[in-house]
């Protein structure tokens, strides 16, 4: 189709007939993500409130059926790499954001916290280190006045604001460890998320392979402890973190215990995200975000999201 025939197509959308603008719509569509920049271009075109709102809503349909094929895409990738799960979260918000952006961010705070690091020093001091760089230094913070607000499940405002949620700011804690070729893997704890310290590699110079826990787990042996990325880094026990379930009623599951997936931490934060739209009472919001869900397989009918920060203790 040339560019005449789609201006054509976009004039029609100021008809008043629904059957005529449902067929127009679905046309469209059909075309895919390839007329999005040529609809962008036509919508600052356009005089007619209306008339842009109708294109407006094309524009997203297209761009949330790319997203959801790019989810797709990423499930089906042997890595499943984390940094690109949620950089696909920050597109559902922000379609043209930049995934080198994030990497910029991250580097940034992977550096200064190697700048202070010396691999011979223990786990716990390992973690005094990240815990000042990015809590003191950075200024990282669990957003407890805002707590359902969705930015906090988007990872560059996160960045940005330096507030989230438990499962953001863990998320950041696994990435700038990963980076660092520490042990520190996501714990998906119900009604909270933290972090887990797996014993380190006999050999430092073996890479670490982050999404495949069950190899980790043969190769690191046992946890050493876990760390609540939303309370500044402190550090409890697997004694603690029973001792917490009991405190919940939740009956203690060795799932709850062990390290996750990328696919489970990427989930978990759509899960959030939808909870947080559907508080919000932006329904539409928040069945967009159960369409990617779907998409991944799993339809998020459970409350397994974080509940509020008075569980974290």
């Amino acid at each position: 189709m040339n560019e005449s025939e789609l201006r054509s197509l976009v004039a029609l959308l100021d008809d008043d007939d629904p059957e005529v603008l449902q067929h127009i719509e679905q046309k469209l569509l059909s075309l895919g993500k390839f007329v999005i920049p040529f609809l962008e271009e036509e919508w600052g075109e356009l005089k007619d409130i209306y008339h842009q709102q109708r294109l407006e809503n094309i524009i997203h349909q297209l761009q949330l059926n790319e997203l959801i094929d790019s989810f797709k895409e990423w499930q089906a990738s042997k890595e499943q790499d984390l940094l690109h799960g949620v950089y696909l979260i920050c597109k559902y918000r922000f379609p043209d954001y930049n995934k080198q952006q994030l990497v910029n961010a991250l580097e940034k705070l992977r550096l200064d916290v190697w700048l202070e690091m010396n691999y011979e020093l223990s786990p716990y001091e390992k973690v005094r280190i990240m815990n000042y760089i990015l809590y003191q230094v950075h200024g990282f913070k669990g957003n407890v006045d805002n707590y359902h607000d969705p930015a906090n499940s988007f990872l560059n405002q996160v960045l940005e604001t330096k507030k989230g949620n438990p499962i953001l700011l863990a998320t950041i804690y696994i990435l700038i460890a990963q980076r660092l070729n520490i042990p520190i893997f996501g714990v998906n704890l119900p009604q909270h998320f933290v972090v887990a310290y797996l014993e380190e590699f006999v050999k430092s110079n073996v890479e670490l392979r982050f999404n495949d826990i069950e190899e980790m787990l043969q190769k690191h042996g046992k946890i050493l402890f876990y760390i609540n990325a939303f309370n500044g880094g402190s550090i409890f026990s697997k004694a603690n973190l029973e001792q917490f379930l009991q405190q919940i009623n939740i009956a203690i599951n060795n799932d709850f215990l062990v390290p996750c997936s990328n696919m489970d931490i990427v989930k978990r934060i759509l899960r959030n995200l939808a909870s947080a739209y559907e508080k919000l009472n932006k329904s539409h919001k928040q069945q967009e975000i159960l369409q990617i869900l779907y998409a991944l397989g799993e339809p998020p009918l459970n409350n397994f999201h974080d509940m509020g920060p008075k569980t974290s203790e």
